[in-house]
């Protein structure tokens, strides 16, 4: 016969650890399907990358948070760098996390029943794991560094929301094999432009979407002024 108080401590432990279980669950279930790629620091850095770099360095000295020989040492490292992890070094001790010229938030976005975001100037690996179970998660792409002109998101939602901000023009499709039923593609095109660009990036759904929904849209466009300058 099972103590009462015994069942009691059992039972709120399963409770306790139920989210726990079934983030396992679906974070398993990502990466059996996930390939496996390159961790974002040990990406090859560009030119453009470098010199993004050296701009907040050069501010860095200019108001005094870098001595001259501090900043010629650092310029001097930021056009040796081969990956971006080389060059995210360099400027980790002069601006906080949200306004580093290389974000490399390379962890899978994740929301059980709540919101999760991310956005501003990060690089987006190829293949982007997004779980949510009942949570809602947005990934705003209107800033960010594409390492590959393909990016695949790979979807576990369960009763949740993936929102998707991106620049107008790319184009959103969904894998053959992909079970997505609720996609709302509402990226507009570039004014003037009558189709996607040949060379427009591609957002990839994969994955799963049960009682849940993706939308994709681009940002809103600034609004005229009531009155012109003539």
């Amino acid at each position: 016969m099972i103590d009462p108080l015994n069942r009691f401590s059992l039972e709120d432990v399963s409770s306790e650890s139920r989210e726990s279980r079934l983030n396992n669950l679906l974070s398993a279930l990502i990466a059996s399907r996930s390939p496996q790629t390159a961790p974002t620091e040990e990406l090859r850095a560009s030119d453009a990358d470098r010199e993004r770099v050296i701009a907040v360095l050069t501010d860095a000295v200019t108001d005094g948070r870098l001595s001259h020989p501090e900043h010629e040492e650092r310029v001097a490292q930021a056009y040796a760098a081969r990956t971006l992890g080389d060059l995210a070094a360099l400027t980790a001790d002069l601006l906080p996390p949200e306004e580093q010229p290389l974000r490399m938030d390379g962890r899978p976005l994740t929301a059980f029943f709540r919101s999760e975001t991310r956005g501003g100037r990060w690089v987006v690996p190829s293949h982007v794991p997004v779980t949510s179970l009942g949570g809602r998660v947005t990934m705003d792409l209107c800033e960010a560094l594409l390492q590959s002109r393909r990016v695949v998101v790979q979807l576990a939602v369960m009763a949740g929301t993936v929102t998707l901000i991106v620049p107008e023009g790319v184009r959103i499709v969904t894998a053959p094999s992909a079970r997505v039923g609720s996609v709302r593609d509402e990226v507009r095109l570039p004014p003037g432009a009558t189709g996607h660009a040949p060379d427009a990036p591609v957002i990839e759904l994969a994955g799963f979407v049960l009682g849940g929904k993706v939308v994709a849209k681009s940002p809103r466009r600034p609004r005229k002024g009531l009155f012109r300058r003539t």
